[in-house]
């Protein structure tokens, strides 16, 4: 253990069996060494368990609201929004992974498998998206379908989790099945692990539904790295094609990615477009133990490779390295590849994944960043006012320079995701409520109920 020897009692007093189980089980292989930190559980309760009991909330919230209790005709897959068709492939795909992985003794790559689901699919990105379909009022087939659709999801999980964690999957399967009586099991651990379908996995939904994770999560770490606010809306991104489908497959998901990190146009370059500059380094960590000796020729090699042969490598994965006379299979993750600085733009990778993202603003971005904070400071003072969602308002804001041409240019939409009759600008607001803008403005706001 790290530190003080750890009192197993108190232990599992502070973060019960199951966090405690689930961290020892996959933190490391059972037949590892387990290096114990009791940090490590307070994470797994939290990220883990923390964002599954999160996710059944939700749930149970709206479907309380609506009266959800599963008794509805199951909506057939191909009446279902794509991203219900996505996340019910990538839960039988992981029902496939899990019972491979128990089948081979691998309790620690199945644990980290239904965890990476839990925390990067369901919750981060499914339930995230998907927010808007649960909170409407109509009851409609598309909100019975993402109902259906996250109940799925949330019974698979209580059994797959069930071998490492009985006492919370027990507690989530019952919270479930005692309301919807969909089984007759009085327990989850009477019944059997789940089967997976494969008429339900889609890998190319699956393929292109990472590609938006993956540019997304890229242009997300650009804005922050670079402090561009999310609600501050940028005009493009580059992408440079990897492969043949890449476009077609980018293309399907553009509105989505679009949405996810507010930037206006996305383009895909051809490979040979020219605008990318790439170079490349030898990974030394892998690449020590294949080349040996020849590691500083193979070095000089790889230094050297132009831009043609590294967009090769990235579409392909691999690369023959010859040394005199002897060739060496390299793979990519033997490469560190690095994009040139672009003028005016900001430049990441993710593997063989580039992405570009324009930041220079101009005036109308600045203004409609501008209103989107507005918005958002304005539907605070609504919430802070006790205000009922359906409450019509009038909106008086402080004459100022810095929000003059957001009203000008965006006061439509303003009024229209605040619920406003009215807005207008005056030296004088009575009754406001003071809030910061972005670029230190201080503004008075002014709601009244019409």
């Amino acid at each position: 253990s790290k530190g003080n020897a750890a009192d197993p009692f108190k232990i599992l007093d502070t973060y019960g069996s199951d966090a405690t189980r689930w961290y020892m089980m996959t933190n490391a292989n059972p037949w590892d060494n387990l290096k114990f930190d009791e940090a490590g559980i307070e994470e797994v309760k939290r990220k883990f368990f923390g964002t599954l009991y999160n996710t059944y909330s939700f749930f149970a919230l709206y479907a309380n609201i609506d009266g959800f209790v599963a008794n509805e005709d199951e909506i057939a897959l191909a009446d279902r929004q794509e991203i219900d068709r996505w996340i019910l492939s990538q839960l039988h795909t992981l029902i496939k992974q899990v019972d491979t992985d128990l089948s081979n003794y691998e309790p620690t790559s199945a644990g980290r498998k239904i965890q990476h689901f839990t925390e990067s699919y369901l919750s981060n990105w499914y339930v995230r998206l998907c927010r808007r379909r649960f909170w409407k009022g109509d009851y409609s087939q598309d909100k019975i379908a993402a109902y259906q659709t996250l109940y799925t999801c949330l019974k698979t999980l209580s059994k797959l989790i069930s071998p490492i964690s009985p006492f919370f999957s027990d507690w989530l399967y019952q919270s479930l099945n005692g309301v919807t009586k969909k089984e007759s099991h009085e327990s989850v651990h009477l019944s059997s692990l789940p089967q997976s379908n494969d008429d339900i996995i889609d890998t190319s939904l699956e393929q292109r539904m990472q590609y938006a994770q993956r540019i997304s999560s890229l242009v997300l770490s650009l804005r922050k790295k670079h402090k561009h606010r999310v609600r501050q809306p940028l005009q493009k991104i580059i992408l440079p094609i990897i492969d043949p489908t890449f476009e077609q497959q980018v293309k399907a998901v553009e509105s989505l990615i679009l949405s996810e990190v507010n930037v206006k146009e996305l383009e895909i370059l051809s490979a040979d477009a020219g605008m990318f500059k790439k170079k490349a380094k030898p990974n030394f960590k892998t690449l020590g133990r294949k080349l040996g000796k020849d590691m500083r020729a193979g070095q000089a090699i790889i230094s050297n490779l132009d831009n043609d042969t590294i967009g090769q490598v990235e579409s392909t994965g691999s690369y023959n390295l010859v040394i005199n006379d002897r060739t060496y299979e390299l793979s990519l993750e033997d490469f560190d590849i690095s994009t040139d600085e672009i003028p005016g733009w900001e430049v990441a990778n993710d593997g063989n994944l580039t992405v570009a993202l324009d930041t220079q603003l101009t005036e109308d971005l600045l203004a409609e960043g501008m209103a989107r904070e507005l918005v958002n400071r304005i539907q605070n003072l609504r919430k802070e006012a006790g205000m009922e969602v359906t409450d019509r308002i009038a909106i008086t804001i402080d004459e100022h320079e810095h929000t003059r041409s957001a009203i000008d240019q965006f006061g439509e939409y303003i009024k229209a995701e605040v619920l406003a009759d009215t807005i207008k600008t005056s030296s004088e607001v009575e009754n406001g409520s003071e809030v910061e803008l972005p670029g230190d403005v201080v503004v008075n706001i002014s709601l009244n109920a019409v």
